[in-house]
């Protein structure tokens, strides 16, 4: 017994609900009169969405696996449906064949639309458009406005504080139109490297000179960061490698809405011996605890 419903959405008899609808979404993209073009397109999106509502309604595919092609007067659902003519109700014929409420009340092939079976579904084209975007370290922790081009337009897009790589932020009314409804462009974030900063969770990380006297004996220092500039006291007999936490200074939990922390890595940095007073420098030699002069 033929069945050609199958035939059309490219799907094997014994096919489940998901592979029909995979199939069913995948052509209906490819064949849809807005996105494609050529001719006979429309004519074979009708028969797509015509095709899938019969089949993805239990009870019409019931109907349809028991008796097959025969509905349709033997033919194939193809040579069936081109037979009606380009300005049919096709909603009203099947609706006849299958008995019950039809499929979806948009009758609008009378008037040169897509036909019936509820018009178009909009699960099936994605009027979405999505896109990569690669923002500045500062501005995904501290958020801002960045530009963004698209299809020849361009304009700012608000970037919430404390984005990170990997996540996907929604511009409303962006994306593709049709029908008078228009979707929605999803960018997908990638954040630039710092070369100053390391973000680790909601903590930011940051390595900060020092010098050796300030190290040695205490003392402030003057730090800017992403917010503003701080002093920051430093203990004397300060290590290299030494963390100094700046409490609220780190980027923002979106959920949470609660700020991670600064934390300032201390870099020693030690003066040249050529730099020093010839006296201190003799001194420190002669002085200082270390190994064996070389």
């Amino acid at each position: 017994m033929s069945k050609s419903l199958y035939e059309t959405l490219g799907v094997s008899e014994n096919a489940s609900a998901d592979e029909i609808k995979r199939a069913y979404r995948k052509l209906a993209r490819k064949y849809h009169p807005d996105i494609n073009k050529e001719p006979g397109a429309e004519e074979k999106f009708k028969e797509i969405n015509a095709a899938y509502e019969v089949l993805s309604d239990p009870e019409k595919k019931k109907q349809y696996d028991q008796f097959g092609d025969q509905i349709f007067g033997g033919q194939n659902f193809h040579d069936f449906a081109r037979g009606q003519g380009a300005n049919v109700d096709l909603d009203e014929i099947l609706r006849n064949i299958f008995g019950g409420g039809g499929f979806g009340g948009f009758s609008g092939g009378a008037q040169g639309g897509f036909g019936g079976f509820g018009g178009f579904d909009m699960g099936a084209v994605d009027l979405d458009i999505h896109a990569k975007i690669t923002i500045p370290f500062n501005v995904a922790v501290q958020g801002g406005t960045h530009s963004v081009s698209l299809n020849g337009e361009n304009f700012d897009i608000r970037i919430p504080p404390g984005v990170k790589s990997g996540e996907t932020l929604r511009i409303r009314g962006k994306g593709k139109v049709y029908n008078g409804q228009r979707g929605d462009l999803l960018l997908k974030v990638e954040v630039a490297p710092s070369p100053e900063y390391e973000r680790r969770g909601d903590d930011l990380y940051k390595t900060i000179d020092i010098p050796l006297k300030t190290a040695m004996f205490g003392g402030k220092i003057k730090v800017q960061t992403l917010e503003k500039e701080i002093t920051l006291k430093v203990p004397k007999n300060t290590k290299n490698g030494q963390k100094f936490r700046v409490k609220g200074l780190g980027a923002l939990n979106r959920k949470s809405k609660i700020k991670g922390d600064l934390y300032l890595i201390a870099n020693i940095v030690l003066p040249k011996v050529e730099d020093l007073d010839p006296e201190l420098a003799k001194m420190m030699q002669e002085k200082l605890p270390g190994g064996e002069d070389a």
